[in-house]
């Protein structure tokens, strides 16, 4: 059955063609008004400190029934580069880490820069028969940014218990319409701003209790710390879950995503899944009956290699696109329906 209208009512206002979400997801109303009264709050001097635990604690259970897990699973943060990070301080000298060719920056760069591990990097779809007995660990995307290519997530846990290597994966570009199992991973890390509609300056750590054993706590402060109010000298106690690993929350943007999470809970994962690949497929069969061959099938990403330079021709048509590495690069989400697709397709053809 098709499933071609908004899915999320007047929760959200584009006034463009927006089909840009793998760079930058819409804000629901309910959001902006959350950032707007808390931001006024702070301007007229009429909340005692920056902002609320309570949202942090609102954002961070909306995360975890979104991905799967217990609330106690999940660390709050401000980006997905400093998640990879406290993971890449926590491989020994030597440990290998096997990636993806090609894979987004954030995810292999905190092991790059370390200069004693080996990395390997590999064609996404070999990913799986590339894990040897000496890999360390595996660390990669559900879902590549550059093009839309989903991984074959099952063969690469499979690959990875069957010769002792943790997984990292990475779900900032499918987070949000693709169902996520969180859990089946030593690691996830996911960037809020796109898929899950959040404000930049959200992101979410999960970790299994099993390879938090192993995980040190390097920028913990007062956040961390068991006790709130245990804020003067060294911490007595770090929180005992995967809170240890929280950085001090930017109460604008997680009093935003507590909204913009329950946006998302409210409508469901499973009926996004089935609206963003309905519209994704739409975008392809015309894609096709232009001569144009898109990158992936089953992705809510669709890239066009070669088509990159069209991207400023359809801004300026008003739909918003984006250029990856040569390939024009569509993302399609809840609050997108086939108008937006058509459109997209008009102008395209206009620029050709």
């Amino acid at each position: 059955m098709e499933i071609l209208e908004p899915l999320s009512g007047d929760a959200f206002a584009p006034e463009t063609t927006y089909l840009n979400t793998a760079s930058c997801g819409l804000l629901p109303r309910r959001a902006v008004d959350a950032i707007t009264r808390l931001a006024g709050e702070n301007a007229a001097g009429t909340r005692v400190g920056a902002g609320g635990f309570d949202a942090l604690a609102a954002a961070r259970g909306s995360f975890a029934r979104l991905a799967g897990v217990g609330a106690d699973r999940v660390a709050l943060g401000s980006s997905v580069s400093v998640h990879v990070a406290l993971v890449a301080h926590s491989l020994p000298a030597g440990a290998e880490v096997l990636a993806p060719e090609g894979e987004f920056s954030s995810v292999v760069q905190p092991f790059a820069v370390r200069g004693d591990l080996k990395t390997r990097y590999v064609p996404l779809e070999a990913l799986a028969e590339e894990v040897r007995p000496e890999t360390a660990l595996v660390a990669f995307s559900s879902v590549q940014s550059a093009d839309g290519r989903v991984a074959d997530l099952a063969a690469v846990r499979a690959a990875a218990a069957a010769h002792g290597a943790r997984t990292l994966l990475d779900a900032s570009q499918s987070a949000g319409w693709l169902p996520l199992d969180a859990g089946a991973y030593d690691y996830t890390v996911t960037a809020g701003f796109k898929f899950l509609v959040c404000p930049r300056g959200t992101s979410f750590l999960t970790v299994t209790e099993e390879a938090q054993e192993g995980l040190a706590p390097l920028h913990s402060g007062w956040f961390a710390a068991e006790d709130l109010s245990d804020n003067y000298g060294p911490v007595r106690a770090l929180a005992g879950d995967a809170r240890r690993y929280d950085e001090p929350g930017s109460f604008l943007s997680y009093h935003a995503a507590a909204e913009s999470l329950a946006v998302l809970e409210s409508v469901g994962i499973p009926a996004v899944h089935a609206h963003a690949l309905t519209l994704a497929e739409r975008l392809r069969d015309g894609f096709a009956a232009l001569g144009h061959r898109s990158v992936a099938q089953d992705s809510a990403i669709v890239a066009v290699p070669g088509l990159g330079w069209a991207q400023p021709e359809l801004l300026r048509a008003g739909v918003y696109a984006s250029e990856r590495g040569g390939n024009l690069r569509f993302a399609v989400h809840l609050y997108n329906a086939s108008t937006d697709v058509d459109r997209a397709l008009e102008a395209l053809d206009a620029v050709r």
